[in-house]
This record gives structure tokens, sequence and C-alpha cells, in this order.
């Protein structure tokens, strides 16, 4: 019997399954997979999350790819809709893509204050040390380049007219949106379709953060029905998560047992760590960070010339 597919995402918090807005979007399409969740992209088979590790031993890392592979594992959430509906949420997608989009990346990975005190904090906090000092900040290197890429402008910086007008794009397809779906429960019928997927996976981080710089946030919450469909994604398909508080839990008190095993453990924490020394180390030396010098070294340790030496003292002689 081939093994099942093994579907990896980033950790869930703020009552969401997963912080990432790719996952939550893979996330909505299908349930039955072996999920794991981590906050270590290097141990997902693509080295980036989410990422779909399919009973062929493929490795599947972009979103719209793991659908399409879904879609050929009788997982088709489109299956029910005519032509124009199809066309439509086709439509909607792109729009999605194109102005709320852009406001999401700059919201958690650009504005200054949710980036310190809330994107940055929780990736650090949930990364191994000593990786969980330089790969948030590598993170936001390429989110900004991806910000960049969809608005077509390579030199892009922020600021204030930045923000605004990206603020404006996102609210206008919020607006289209809450338009669209009106009194329904979904966009299309009685069941959540692709465009389900995509609009919850990228309303509901926004919804559900607590954020310093919450202007996306109240625009969304004023209106109604968009903020209940969130809702109403998260309790019918993920009850426990929607559950929990967004706080931080606190570790659970180990079991009996559990002491039998604090010496492996700690070898294993050991172990970790010097691992992600080793990767963190490499890192640098591969970007340049950090260079191992030579000559300097030579010239320090050469030897003095005995014929120079003896020169010196016989000139001191006469």
């Amino acid at each position: 019997m081939a093994a099942p597919d093994e579907l990896f995402c980033w950790e869930g918090d703020w009552g969401l399954p997963s912080v990432s807005t790719d996952c939550l979007v893979v996330l909505v399409r299908v349930r039955s997979l072996v999920l794991r969740k981590i906050c270590s992209p290097w141990r997902s088979p693509g080295g980036s999350l989410p990422a779909l590790r399919t009973n062929q031993n493929e490795t599947l890392s972009r979103p719209s790819d793991i659908i399409i592979h879904l879609r050929k594992q009788k997982f088709n959430a489109d299956f029910d809709l005519s032509a124009k509906e199809g066309a439509d949420s086709l439509a909607f997608i792109s729009l999605l893509e194109e102005k709320l989009m852009p406001a999401l990346i700059y919201t958690f990975w650009v504005e200054p204050k949710n980036f310190v005190e809330v994107t940055r904090r929780w990736y650090a906090e949930h990364m191994m040390f000593p990786l969980n000092f330089f790969l948030p900040g590598r993170m936001q290197s390429r989110q900004l380049e991806k910000l960049r890429l969809l608005r077509g402008d390579e030199h892009l910086e922020a600021g204030e007219e930045l923000e605004k007008e990206l603020y404006r794009d996102a609210a206008e397809c919020m607006n289209l949106l809450s338009q669209r779906l009106g009194s329904h429960k979904f966009f299309f019928g009685d069941s959540p379709s692709s465009l389900d997927a995509y609009v919850f996976g990228h309303l509901a981080p926004i919804l559900k953060c607590r954020l310093p710089n919450g202007k996306l946030q109240q625009h969304l919450k004023s209106l109604d029905n968009l903020s209940d469909f969130c809702s109403n994604i998260l309790l019918l398909y993920f009850p426990r998560d929607s559950r929990e508080p967004s706080a931080q839990k606190a570790p659970a008190a180990p079991e009996a047992g559990d002491f039998d095993n604090v010496p492996n453990k700690r070898r294993k924490q050991f172990l970790s760590a010097l691992f992600a020394l080793g990767a963190m180390l490499s890192y640098a030396l591969l970007t340049g960070m950090v260079s191992i010098q030579h000559g300097h070294q030579e010239a320090l340790e050469e030897p003095p010339d005995p014929e120079h030496i003896g020169a010196h003292e016989e000139e001191g002689d006469g």
C-alpha cells in the first residue's frame, strides 16, 4: 500500500491553523492528508513552506502546483462550478493577488511596528537558536522582493504614500469581495471552492492577528459578511484552532515518564544547537559575511632572513 501524501505547513497561532497565507489556502482545500506543522522550513522536503510530498516521492512547493495535484487526486472543490462561475473565480483570485496580496505583505513584513512587534518576534520565538537571529530578516528581504515584483517596481521603498496606495487598493478589493459574497455562506454554492480558500487565506491573518498598525484590519471588520465568512470557515473546518487563545500558550508540565528521557532530550538539544551553529557559519561563509584571510597571517609568521640579520650585526660591530 502506497504511503499517503504528506503536507508540511507553518505552525498556527492567533486562533488560526497556520500563520501563513499560502498554507491556509491549501489547508482549506483538503484536510485528509497527513499534516505536519513545523517552524523549520529546512525540515520540509522542498526547503520551504507549504510543501507537499506525494506518495510518488515528488515534492511540490507552490500552492498552485499543490492545488493542481489535489484536483488530480479527486480533491476538486470547483467540480460543480459552471463555466461562468469558474471564470469569475479565476478573475477574483487574480484580483486578490494583484490588489490584496501587496497590502498583506506590507502589513506584516514592511510596516515597521507590525514587523518588529509581531512578525519578527513570532518567527524568532518559534525558530531554533541561532537561526532565529538572521532568518526573519532574510524572510523580510524576500517578501520585499516579492512586493516589488507584484508592483512592477524594483526600486520600491516603504513610505506613507506607498502605504496609502496599497491600503486603498486592498480596501477596494475587499469591497468587491463583500459585494460578491452578499448574504451567502460561500461564494459559490453550499461548500467552499478555490475562491473561498484564497479569500480565507488572505483575510484570516488580517482579521485574527493583533497588529499595532491595524488600518487594514479595521476596514475588514467593517465588512460584517467577510468577517463572518472567515469565522464560519474556522468554526466549520478548524474548530480546535479557532478556540485557542491568540496569546502564547504556556508549555504543558511533563509527565512522570518524560523524566526518564531527559538525558536523551538534552543530548538531542545539544546536537541540534551544534547543527544550527554549523548552518549559520556555513551561511555566513557562503554569503561573504565572514572571510578567512591567509596572506596577512603568513606575513606575520614568516621567519626573518638570516643574511639580513647578519648584515645588521656587522654594521653594529663596525
